[in-house]
């Protein structure tokens, strides 16, 4: 089955964050749920393994197409339990996942290594990729869809099989692409899906001897605490943790460009994004244009009911995430920073978009994840210093520079440390280009055939082709040629 089926009795409801109402109950599964389903997941993957790469392929083909048949009611359930604003569901997360499996559907035909060739004189060298092998993976609640993808897809092209926990509070969409996998003839066992919560059956899954890959996207303190269970396996560990994407706008930049590339990087899902531009750094000249100019769009932006096709900004992911939030505005506040726009008290998850000014580059908002519809903009003055505010922060995810000038431009990505730079632009991912950070932001990429290479080992055979009995490097044991006897 692709839902393992729970032992426990417990009820969880699934609740729509913008209105608070019901959407559905699901029962929970429990730590003893964990054993049977990697027991499940150990037995299937000889077979899955063995599978040809274009079986796999044509899997996963189906799975898009039957994504892509089911759109409507992927995008209407994501908006549903995220609160995210059906417009990003349907033009966003639905065709992103589309692709991403027709993508790796391809990536599972060509897997890459060193040509077979005779590196010693004596023999001959070829590189297999193999499946890791039994793969637990744990996805957030942000892009419950896209993240569910980014880990299955990927893993079983390349020959595992995957044991996945959603958000507890998000998971419908994950177990719709279990049945679209179900549906496609995936084989049983192949993939898992557990419903339950992270510091039980999410430990339990981190932590136990049948896993021999994690791959977790969540917080840099989560990941942490599940980097140091799986070392005790050990056990490969693949990170994408937390971002405080800096958003560097140099004095040369398109304004227009730059105002509206930032509004929308601050404002996308909600500013529930690891990779949203939440730190903008803006050379003198233009700060006070640029700011204003911010907080003009911002105020523009039509925040409402998440069903709606005209709604620009849906609700958070919750009441709770909405005071936390506002939470970070307010100690700012009292720190002696202005906003330009935004900053008022939640309306239930809803929080209008914030611009936060005159905050200290050593502040809680400058330098912690808000994790909302909120950005922090301080001006720079030297190139030097505007590149050094980018990378003061302990994490390094993603980052954006703005300007004409292609030796600044060359300069910004080689030199701001992050997974992802863009140029005159921020946020925008493809199926083929990898996506992962550095410091605390994890290590591991997703996306591309780099992802793919994150859920395979790499083994060396090498043939002997002499066929004699005494090779040449046996002096180094047999002093005398290996005549013993």
């Amino acid at each position: 089955m692709s839902t393992a089926p729970a032992r426990s009795a417990e009820l969880f409801p699934v609740t729509n964050p913008a209105t608070g109402k019901l959407i559905e109950e699901i029962e929970l599964h429990g730590i003893a749920d964990v054993d049977t389903a990697v027991g499940s997941a150990r037995e299937a993957l000889t077979g899955w393994a063995s599978t040809p790469p274009g079986e796999r392929a044509a899997i996963l083909n189906r799975v898009s197409v039957l994504i892509e048949e089911r759109a409507e009611e992927f995008a209407l359930t994501e908006t549903r339990q995220c609160g995210k604003p059906i417009r990003l569901s349907r033009e966003f997360d639905i065709p992103v996942t589309v692709d991403n499996a027709a993508f790796f559907a391809g990536a599972a035909r060509s897997l890459e290594g060193k040509a077979s060739a005779e590196y010693s004189a004596d023999h001959t060298s070829t590189i297999r990729r193999e499946p890791v092998g039994v793969v637990g993976s744990i996805a957030p609640w942000n892009y419950p869809l896209n993240m569910a993808g980014w880990k299955i897809f990927p893993a079983l092209a390349a020959g595992n099989t995957v044991v996945i926990k959603p958000a507890e509070i998000t998971p419908l969409t994950t177990v719709m692409l279990a049945k679209a996998f179900a549906d496609a003839g995936l084989p049983d066992g192949v993939l898992t899906v557990l419903l339950g919560r992270g510091p039980d059956v999410g430990e339990a899954l981190v932590g136990h001897n049948g896993v021999d890959m994690v791959s977790f996207t969540g917080s840099t303190p989560v990941g942490k605490r599940i980097a140091e269970l799986a070392a005790r396996g050990p056990r490969r560990v693949h990170l994408e943790l937390g971002g405080k994407a800096p958003f560097v706008v140099f004095d040369d930049a398109d304004l227009e460009a730059a105002i509206h590339g930032a509004v929308a990087a601050t404002l996308i899902n909600g500013g529930q994004d690891c990779t949203a531009a939440t730190r903008a750094y803006v050379q003198r000249p233009l700060f006070r244009k640029f700011a204003d100019g911010v907080a003009g769009l911002m105020e523009s932006v039509r925040v409402g009911d998440p069903e709606d096709p005209a709604t620009d900004l849906g609700s958070l992911i919750s009441i709770m995430q909405a005071e936390r939030v506002h939470g970070f505005v307010s100690r700012a506040l009292d720190a002696g920073a202005r906003t330009l726009c935004g900053g008022t008290a939640p309306d239930g998850a809803f929080y209008r978009p914030t611009l936060v000014v005159d905050a200290q580059q050593d502040s809680e908002i400058v330098q912690d994840e808000v994790f909302g519809p909120v950005l922090a903009a301080l001006p720079f003055d030297s190139d030097d210093e505007g590149i050094a505010l980018a990378n003061d922060t302990r994490y390094g995810l993603a980052a954006s520079a703005w300007t004409r000038d292609v030796y600044r431009a060359g300069r910004a990505s080689r030199e701001i440390a992050a997974g992802c730079v863009w140029v005159n632009d921020h946020i925008p991912l493809v199926s083929d280009m990898p996506h992962g950070g550095v410091k605390a932001s994890g290590y591991g990429k997703d996306l591309s055939a780099y992802s793919l290479e994150e859920y395979t080992t790499v083994k060396h055979v090498m043939s002997d082709n002499t066929g004699v009995a005494r090779k040449s490097w046996h002096r180094t044991v047999f002093a005398s040629g290996g005549d013993h006897g």
